[in-house]
């Protein structure tokens, strides 16, 4: 009797072909979770970390997936075990811990970030952010970013992509946590195309 098949057994001839299918499940599975219908492009990836280098420290990383914007940061020069990875999904969790061992892979969701004390205050030098917030409502969107800037070092910033037209951030999200929003650029080859927004405190 053969042995039935699993996801994890297949043995994929591309990795972009794999990462794509990867995706396709995980919106599959819970849609609200995943804000893309496939991995993000190299221009997006080397849009939203085009500020972060090794000089900028312990970086975290929100809803990472496949790990493009990973990538980009490494080759940024960012330490791979400078890098936390927080990342809902198991399937994509499994898939980051295999991809950069010297990584620390968190498998929870970002919006608790803020019910724990996984970080020292002012230890974290930016936040790369992957995750859909305008699937999200605007006092998780409030959460959320109050977790990162909680930990976050004096003058770092919270980088956000997104295919609409403004910052997905609400202004009263912003005003609340006396926050800025600033448009870096769009990556318009993408699929679709992203514009990139950096969000700092306000002086």
């Amino acid at each position: 009797m053969n042995r039935p098949l699993n996801w994890p057994d297949i043995k994929w001839p591309d990795a972009h072909l794999k990462d794509t299918l990867t995706f396709l499940r995980a919106i599959t599975s819970d849609p609200s979770q995943v804000g893309a219908i496939a991995p993000s492009g190299p221009a997006l990836a080397r849009l939203i970390t085009s500020e972060i280098g090794r000089h900028s420290g312990p970086i975290i990383e929100l809803g990472p997936g496949t790990g493009v914007f990973t990538q980009a940061l490494l080759d940024q020069g960012v330490r791979e075990r400078d890098l936390t990875l927080v990342e809902t999904s198991p399937e994509f969790a499994r898939l980051l811990r295999e991809r950069f061992p010297a990584a620390n892979v968190l498998q929870m969701d970002a919006r608790h970030l803020h019910r724990r004390n996984l970080f020292p205050q002012n230890s974290i030098g930016a936040v790369v952010s992957g995750l859909p917030l305008l699937n999200l409502s605007p006092p998780r969107v409030l959460a959320l970013l109050r977790g990162a800037f909680r930990c976050m070092q004096p003058g770092g910033a919270f980088y956000q992509f997104t295919y609409g037209p403004l910052c997905p951030v609400p202004k009263s999200c912003l005003d609340r946590l006396n926050l800025q929003s600033t448009c870096l650029g769009r990556a318009l080859v993408n699929i679709p195309p992203a514009s990139v927004y950096r969000i700092t405190q306000t002086a």
